[in-house]
């Protein structure tokens, strides 16, 4: 087994959440002050553990073994949601750290196959979701870039000024980079609530969102007779119920739905609605669950455009799902067992980057739970001894792989 230093690796996670501390948790949204800072720290740390460390012009980190032709890629991203834990993202980059220097310590750098180290930028989509893991994957063009804003109106090519200095962006080379690794919070409850301490991903969740827009009236709300209304906003309370009560019987059982925004226009309380909007979105990993469910709610749309009020939708996100490598899943798999830890496996209900990585690379992700299922908060939080067990088995799956993946290229 590869010994990793667990105090290093806590103080490591406890010196990143500095760049952009806020109450206890971290405010690092890319671009941002800290994350620039951030990344010329971690781009140090590399150094440090043996690797070769750039930072390409859109703020990716990358560490690579100087000594292997081929390496199994490890990280996650080290950016933020406003008002964000100091966890999410960062726990798979210092743990990835740790194992690329616990090797060097031991001498087992320069094997066969090495360890390559990356913190992507923007996961979080401040700008444009996954841009560091879709520029490295060559999935990203540059009319995205000329078009990405923040909800600020800040354009992403001006903010990536910071970074104008490096190479450009660098591209995964599937003929070095064999696996793609990513250790990472689980961010919901079910790890806790089994009293289980490491979750296998199987897949990455499909999403879909869809804009619905009603069109009627505004008028006077207190001399309108209710006959006589067209409410928009009626109209839309109408499908908000019609989406709660018939998608349980539409999806499966790991479908989740979520109406995230409603707005009723002009927005006064003496105003019927002329017109109101809202947000939902779906999620699972069968596309054929996701096809169903959207043919209904697209129905029920068409259906709803009744009493003089007209309601449209536009579907406005397509994340296909990807499922992992099914030998990444069983090492990693293994590697728990190998700790004693009997794994959940579990399908992410999340979006990460190994969901990118994994259409042309072999991916697996590691969970270790989050205290209350909380994430995207300040209050986020792991146990350290869940931290320092997740760092263990990622190595040991890394050890594993990495002999395999030596003898099958022989």
């Amino acid at each position: 087994m590869i010994a990793i230093d667990g105090d290093r690796l806590l103080a490591d996670l406890d010196a990143l959440a500095r760049f952009g501390a806020c109450e206890t948790g971290v405010d690092r949204v890319a671009f941002s002050a800290a994350d620039v800072a951030a990344r010329r720290w971690l781009a140090e740390r590399m150094r440090e553990a043996g690797l070769d460390a750039t930072i390409d012009r859109v703020g990716n980190v990358i560490g690579r073994d100087p000594t292997a032709r081929h390496a199994v890629l490890l990280g996650s991203h080290t950016d933020t949601v406003p008002r964000g834990g100091r966890l999410d993202g960062a726990l798979g980059v210092i743990c990835a750290i740790e194992i690329a220097r616990s090797l060097r310590a031991a001498g087992a750098a320069g094997g066969a196959i090495g360890v390559d180290v990356v913190s992507f930028q923007d996961e979080e989509g401040t700008y444009l979701p996954f841009l560091g893991s879709r520029a490295f994957c060559g999935t990203l063009d540059a009319a995205e870039i000329a078009a990405a804003r923040a909800e600020d109106g800040t354009a992403l090519a001006d903010v990536m000024a910071a970074f104008a200095d490096g190479p450009e962006p660098q591209r995964l080379d599937p003929t070095r980079h064999l696996a793609y690794l990513e250790a990472h919070i689980e961010q919901g409850p079910r790890l806790e609530t089994a009293g289980r301490r490491i979750g296998v991903v199987t897949g990455i969740t499909g999403i879909r969102r869809f804009r619905v827009v009603a069109t009627g009236t505004a008028n006077h709300g207190g001399t309108t007779p209710m006959a006589l209304r067209r409410d928009a906003g009626a109209a839309l309370v109408r499908l908000a119920g019609w989406v709660h009560d018939r998608f349980p019987a539409l999806g499966g059982p790991e479908t989740v739905w979520t109406i995230g925004a409603m707005a009723f226009r002009p927005g006064a309380a003496n105003v019927v609605p002329g017109e109101a909007e809202m947000s939902v979105e779906m999620r699972d990993l069968d596309v054929a669950v996701l096809d169903r469910m959207e043919a209904a709610l697209a129905a029920e749309v068409a259906a709803a455009g009744r009493g003089g009020v007209a309601v449209s939708i536009e579907r406005t996100t397509v994340v296909t799902p990807t499922a992992m490598a099914g030998d990444v899943v069983a090492v990693l798999a293994e590697a728990a067992a190998a700790h004693g830890e009997t794994p959940v496996r579990l399908p992410s209900g999340a979006g990460h980057d190994a969901m990118v990585l994994g259409r042309i690379v072999p991916a697996g992700m590691l969970f270790v739970p989050s205290i209350g299922g909380i994430s995207h908060n300040v209050a986020e939080n792991t146990a350290s001894a869940d931290i320092v067990l997740g760092c263990a088995v990622l190595a040991e799956a890394v050890a594993r792989l990495c002999q395999r993946l030596a003898v099958a290229s022989r």
